[in-house]
């Protein structure tokens, strides 16, 4: 028997007068059927019931006849490349007889499901609602990247030089790999440069030039993050004439493109204080590290196919959230419901995750784990922040992060960078940029804003010389 109570599903479309984007009721089996069957083996799947009239009210067909509609099925489910298989059974209703086609989701190596005599680019199609979306190319060309591993991060930049990467960066890097394995390094550097996939030939590859390179958009212009901070909750709506409170495109290697963005919306947010009998405890509308996980994850695994590299990578800011989203969808095994979940993580930029693993911020930390901990780290982060769990929507096309704002507390207050730091030379007459951020929680670069606003206004001045690594900061006689 399928796992279906007829008449309970028939009720209720019954009740709400259509068609559901995984249930179907046809007549017959016709050729306006192909479509559907391609629709639901590419995405969820889906249930067809024949021998029932939509248009009467979902009542039976009179004199229908099962044996020739699953042959009709039977002969339809051939036109399609792979041919469908669906649990077919007859079972009785209202008097009559229906035949009851449950359709499973292929196997991600056999998609795109397509009618065959259209091809792959005509005739693939996925089940949006109730009817059914036909795929563009692109989203066509996401399918067919599951059966194969993508290799755009690994090919070279046939303009780029080694010259066209960080030095600093490179040495680093290089630096780390000479002491974990330096069997690498046997046959000289410029060896072990190309056996790190650091360079093609004499050019760098796509992966080295987005985590090393000076200046990426030199050859990438589009390959940037955009920053939008808009006045209401959708993007169409405008307070008092201004469309965008602040705005900017970022430029540079991605362990910069991550702290400028993470920069961003810290200037852009409140940290509120909650006071917990005599400790202040600072709550960021969203917490850094939250933030920073899913930046970091959007660009380690966005789509860098030739037709996706004009597509930012997008931080949208709202009254009432942070979204951050990425062009296209997860890779792999991994979906929006195992996401975070033990064994489900799948990297569609291997080369790229690889360097990313291995380089580290500013600060010491590395910019990426990719041990898939991510998921966990935001969902911890933002229930510490108490806040609601951060909410995921993916498609072939696009993935997004969404954090929500929590609700305001009726005890606690709200501090800016600025205020947090005043507010502890208050307490204590120099610091060091390192102790200020691990006081405040804060990222490197709000810290520095702070302490150069107030150098500016003269409240603060260096006990040091400029860059000394010995710097304090005190208050101004």
């Amino acid at each position: 028997m399928l796992p279906v109570d007829l008449a309970q599903l028939l009720d209720k479309l019954r009740i709400i007068g259509t068609e559901q984007q995984h249930v179907e009721v046809k007549s017959g089996a016709g050729k306006n059927m192909l479509e559907t069957l391609s629709a639901f083996s590419n995405k969820d799947g889906g249930i067809i019931i024949f021998g029932i009239d939509e248009e009467s009210g979902f009542t039976p067909v009179p004199n229908f006849d099962s044996r020739k509609t699953q042959d009709s099925l039977n002969s339809f489910c051939e036109k399609l490349t792979p041919p469908v298989r669906p649990t077919v059974e007859v079972m009785p209703f209202e008097g009559s007889s229906v035949v009851v086609a449950h359709f499973k989701e292929m196997a991600p190596l056999d998609k795109p499901c397509y009618i065959t005599a259209r091809g792959p680019y005509g005739g693939s199609y996925i089940r949006l609602g109730e009817s059914e979306h036909r795929l563009t190319a692109y989203e066509v060309d996401r399918l067919r990247e599951e059966s194969h591993q993508p290799r755009w991060d690994r090919t070279p930049v046939e303009e780029a030089r080694l010259t066209d990467l960080d030095e600093n960066i490179l040495r680093s890097y290089l630096q780390q790999q000479r002491n974990s394995r330096p069997k690498t390094f046997k046959d000289g550097e410029d060896i072990a440069l190309r056996r790190l996939q650091v360079l093609q030939g004499d050019s760098p590859t796509f992966a080295a030039l987005l985590a090393m390179g000076d200046f990426p958009q030199e050859f990438y212009p589009r390959l940037t993050v955009t920053f939008a901070l808009y006045p209401g909750a959708e993007k169409g709506e405008v307070g008092e004439g201004i469309r965008l409170l602040d705005s900017a495109r970022l430029r540079g290697p991605i362990p910069e493109l991550v702290d400028e963005g993470v920069r961003l919306v810290e200037k852009n947010m409140r940290t509120a204080g909650l006071i917990e009998g005599v400790f202040r405890r600072d709550l960021p509308d969203y917490p850094q590290i939250a933030v920073r996980e899913a930046l970091v994850n959007a660009l380690m695994h966005r789509d860098y196919s030739p037709t996706a590299l004009g597509t930012p990578v997008q931080i949208d800011m709202f009254v009432d959230r942070l979204v951050i989203s990425n062009p296209g969808g997860l890779y792999g095994g991994v979906t929006k419901e195992n996401l975070g979940t033990p064994g489900a993580s799948s990297t569609r930029n291997q080369q790229l995750a690889t360097f990313l693993e291995d380089l580290h911020f500013d600060d010491g930390g590395l910019v990426a784990e990719n041990r898939g901990t991510g998921i966990a780290t935001m969902t911890r982060a933002t229930a510490d922040a108490l806040m609601p769990p951060p909410v995921f929507s993916n498609s072939l096309t696009h993935f997004s992060v969404t954090f929500h704002k929590r609700k305001v507390a009726a005890e606690e207050t709200h501090e800016t960078a600025y205020q947090q730091v005043l507010r502890l030379f208050d307490e204590q007459h120099s610091w060091s940029s390192t102790e200020l951020r691990n006081a405040t929680g804060r990222s490197r670069s709000a810290i520095q804003l702070a302490l150069n606003q107030l150098m500016e206004e003269g409240r603060v001045e260096r006990t040091e010389p400029s860059r000394s690594p010995k710097q304090r900061y005190r208050l101004t006689k």
